[in-house]
C-alpha cells in the first residue's frame, strides 16, 4: 500500500526523488491528498510548455471529481493525463520560522528555495548579531550549512529554531542595575490620606523600603491592621507587599496614597469602645475620639489651658531626620531651652549604638537603659518634664545608673519610625503596648534590661506620676537589675578564668614548641655547618691529592747510583720519624726537590726544608738554583718542620 502511494505522489508532483516523497508523506501522517496539496496547492493549475515556455491552464487535480478519474490501465489510481513533455510547474512553499534568542522571538517567512544563509541575514538585521558569530539551531537534521537550500530539508510548514552565541558575551545589565541601585538609594515621600477621618501623613521612605513595611507603618498611625486596609493609588505593578519601593512604580519624589478600613460586619462600636479603654490590648477600631478633636475646631491647648505643640517656637525633634545622633542633638538643645540645664544627660546616637553602650560591654560596667518619649500635644508633658525629670535626685539616679536615650513621638513620622525601631528590638507586644498608648497618657518612661539573647522592658512608667513614685520603680528594677549583673559578673569571672587558664596553657605550649623549633633548628644549622666543613675538607684533600699525584708524576726518573752525571743522595726526615731517601743528579734543580718532597705529601707552602750543619732553611734558597750550587752534593741530610 505504501508503495503504491509512493508512486502516485511522485507521479502527480513530478518529484523524481524517493527519499523526499517519503518525507513529505510522513509528515502529512502518510495523507496522500494532503501531501500533494502542500506541493502543488489546488487553485494553481498551470502547465508549462518544455519547447516555448508558453503556459498552459491544466485541470486542479480533485480525486473526488468522477472526470478526474484515471482509466483501469494506468498505473496509478491518481495519475493524471499530461501532453508530453510537460511538467507541472508548482509555486513556491512558503516556510515559517520562529527563531528564539534570549529573551526575544523573531518570526522569518521564507520561500523553501532559500538558503540557510538567507534566514540568518534576516536574523543579523533584527538581532543585530553578525553571522559570524551566529549559530543557528534547532534543525531536525543536524546542524546545516549556510548554503544549505531550505527545500532539501524537507521542513513542515511551522518551525522552531534558536541561535546561540558562544563568542559574544551576555548582555550587561549595569545600566538598569545603576538605575535600580540609584532608585534604592533614593527617598520616597508618600502622601497617604486616611479616608475616613480624612487626615493626611506626609511620610519618607528609602526605595529599598518594602510595601509591607509602608503598611505596618500606616497601621502604626491609624491602628488600621495591615488585613483591614483598603488602599487606593498603588501602581498595577505593584502586586507583591514584599516589593521594595524602587521597583513598584511609585512617582518620585512623590506619590499619593489613599487607605481606609475594609468594611467588617464583626465590628461595632461597643467592641471599639471597650478596646480603646484598654491600653495594652489589640485596638482595631478607627481611633481615639479625641484623636482629631482639632477637625471640630478644638484645640488640645485651649481645652487644658495650656500651650500647644503648634504654639511652640521650634519642635523638639525634627521630622523625617535622616541621622539619629543629629535628631538627639536637636532634641537636647530644645529640652535645655525649655526646661534647664538641670536634667538627664541623653545619649547621643542611635538606639542600637544606646544599646551597645548599655549592654553589650563588660558585667560590672553595663547599665540600665532608659528610653524617654516625648510627646508634645500631652497636658501631662510639661509637669513631668519640668518637676520629675528634671528633679536633681532623678537626675544624679539616672546619671549614676542608667543609659538615658530619648525620642520624641509628636509627630507621625518620628511616630512610626520608633514604633519599628521598638518592633525590631523588643517584639511586638511592647510595640503594641506603645501604639496604644493615649496622647494624654504620654510622656513615658521605658526601663530595659539588656539579656544574653533578648532585651526586657522591666517597666513602662506614664507620665502621671510621682517624683518619689518613679524614684521608687527606678530603683526596683535597678534591684532586678542588680540581681542579674551579680550572676553576670559570676559567670563572666568564671569564664575569663577559665579562658586565662587556657590562655596560659596555650602560651605554655607554644613556647615549648618554639623552644623545641630553636633547638631543632639549631641542631640542623650545627650539622649544616659540619656537613659542610667537612665538604670542605674533603674538597681541599682532593685538591691536594691531585696536586701531589701531578707533582709526582711530573718528576724525572730517580737516576742509577752509578751514573756518568755527579749524583746527590738526599735524606729527609719528616715531622713523624720516617724518612724519604731519595737520589738527583747534582744538576737538578733544587725547585726538582721541593716537588718531590710534596708529592710525598709535605707542600712546600706548609712546611720548610731544613738542613743540619750548618742549620739553614732550604726552602728560602733559590729554587732554580742546581743542588751542586746550594751545596746538597754528594749527600745531605735534611728535616721537614711545619711552618707556623
Amino acid at each position: 500500500m505504501e508503495g503504491e502511494l509512493q508512486k502516485c505522489n511522485r507521479a502527480c508532483t513530478g518529484i523524481e526523488n524517493i527519499d523526499e516523497a517519503i518525507t513529505l508523506l510522513e509528515q502529512n501522517n502518510w495523507d496522500l491528498v494532503a501531501a500533494i496539496n502542500g506541493v502543488i496547492p489546488q487553485e494553481n493549475g498551470i502547465l508549462q510548455s518544455d519547447y516555448g515556455g508558453e503556459t498552459i491552464p491544466g485541470p486542479a487535480f480533485d480525486p473526488s471529481h468522477p472526470a478526474s478519474a484515471p482509466a483501469p490501465s494506468s498505473s496509478s489510481a491518481f495519475r493524471p493525463v499530461m501532453p508530453s513533455r510537460q511538467i507541472v510547474e508548482r509555486q513556491p512553499r512558503m516556510l515559517d520560522f520562529r527563531v528564539e534568542y534570549r529573551d526575544r522571538n523573531v518570526d522569518v517567512v521564507l520561500e523553501d528555495s532559500c538558503t540557510v544563509g538567507e534566514i540568518k541575514q534576516i536574523l543579523e538585521n533584527e538581532l543585530q548579531i553578525p553571522v559570524s558569530k551566529m549559530l543557528l539551531k534547532g534543525w531536525k537534521t543536524g546542524d546545516v550549512e549556510d548554503s544549505t537550500v531550505l527545500k532539501s530539508l524537507h521542513l513542515p510548514k511551522n518551525n522552531s529554531l534558536y541561535v546561540l552565541t558562544p563568542d559574544l558575551p551576555p548582555p550587561s545589565s549595569s545600566s538598569h542595575a545603576g538605575a535600580l541601585q540609584e532608585s534604592l538609594n533614593q527617598n520616597f515621600m508618600l502622601i497617604i490620606t486616611h479616608r475616613e477621618v480624612q487626615r493626611e501623613y506626609n511620610l519618607n521612605f528609602s526605595g529599598s523600603s518594602t510595601i509591607q513595611e509602608v503598611k505596618r507603618n500606616v497601621y502604626d498611625l491609624t491602628s488600621i491592621p495591615v488585613r483591614h486596609q483598603l488602599w487606593d493609588g498603588w501602581p498595577t505593578s505593584a502586586t507583591d507587599d514584599s516589593m521594595c519601593l524602587a521597583e513598584s512604580g511609585l512617582s518620585y519624589p512623590c506619590h499619593r496614597l489613599t487607605v481606609g478600613r475594609r468594611s467588617s460586619p464583626l465590628q461595632t462600636r461597643e467592641q471599639s469602645e471597650e478596646q480603646s479603654t484598654d491600653v495594652h490590648m489589640v485596638s482595631d477600631s478607627d481611633g481615639d475620639d479625641f484623636e482629631d478633636a482639632s477637625e471640630f475646631g478644638v484645640d488640645d491647648g485651649e481645652v487644658f489651658g495650656m500651650a500647644s505643640s503648634a504654639l511652640r517656637k521650634s519642635p523638639m525633634m525634627p521630622e523625617n531626620a535622616e541621622n539619629e545622633g543629629d535628631a538627639l542633638l536637636q532634641f537636647t538643645a530644645e529640652f535645655s531651652s525649655r526646661y534647664g540645664d538641670c536634667h538627664p544627660v541623653f545619649f547621643i546616637g542611635s538606639l542600637e549604638a544606646a544599646f551597645q553602650e548599655a549592654f553589650y560591654v563588660k558585667a560590672r560596667d553595663r547599665k540600665l537603659l532608659a528610653i524617654y518619649l516625648h510627646h508634645d500635644e500631652s497636658v501631662l508633658t510639661n509637669v513631668f518634664c519640668s518637676q520629675m525629670l528634671c528633679a536633681e535626685s532623678i537626675v544624679s539616679y539616672l546619671s549614676q545608673n542608667f543609659i538615658t536615650w530619648a525620642w520624641d513621638l509628636t509627630k507621625d513620622a518620628n511616630r512610626a519610625r520608633f514604633l519599628t525601631m521598638c518592633n525590631r528590638h523588643f517584639g511586638s507586644v511592647v510595640a503594641q503596648t506603645i501604639r496604644t498608648q493615649k496622647t494624654d497618657q504620654f510622656p513615658l518612661f521605658l526601663i530595659i534590661m539588656g539579656k544574653r539573647s533578648s532585651n526586657e522592658v522591666l517597666n513602662v512608667i506614664q507620665g502621671n506620676t510621682t517624683v518619689d513614685e518613679l524614684m521608687m520603680r527606678l530603683m526596683a528594677a535597678m534591684e532586678i537589675f542588680t540581681a542579674q549583673q551579680q550572676e553576670d559578673i559570676k559567670d563572666e569571672d568564671e569564664r575569663e578564668a577559665r579562658e586565662n587558664v587556657k590562655r596560659e596553657q596555650d602560651e605554655a605550649y607554644r613556647l615549648s614548641l618554639e623552644a623545641d623549633r630553636a633547638k631543632r633548628e639549631a641542631h640542623e644549622r650545627e650539622m649544616a655547618e659540619q656537613f659542610r666543613l667537612e665538604q670542605i675538607r674533603k674538597e681541599q684533600e682532593e685538591e691536594r691529592e691531585a696536586i701531589r699525584l701531578s707533582l709526582e708524576q711530573a718528576l724525572p726518573p730517580e737516576p742509577k747510583e752509578e751514573n756518568a752525571e755527579p749524583v746527590s743522595k738526599l735524606r729527609i726526615r719528616t715531622p713523624s720519624g720516617e724518612f724519604l731517601e731519595r737520589r738527583f743528579l747534582a744538576s737538578n734543580k733544587l725547585q726538582i726537590v721541593f716537588d718531590f718532597v710534596a708529592s710525598k705529601g709535605f707542600p712546600w707552602d706548609e712546611f720548610k726544608l731544613l738542613s743540619t750543619f750548618p742549620r739553614r732553611d732550604v726552602t728560602q734558597l733559590d729554587p732554580n738554583k742546581s743542588l751542586l750550587e746550594v751545596k746538597l752534593f754528594p749527600q745531605e741530610t735534611l728535616f721537614l718542620e711545619a711552618k707556623e
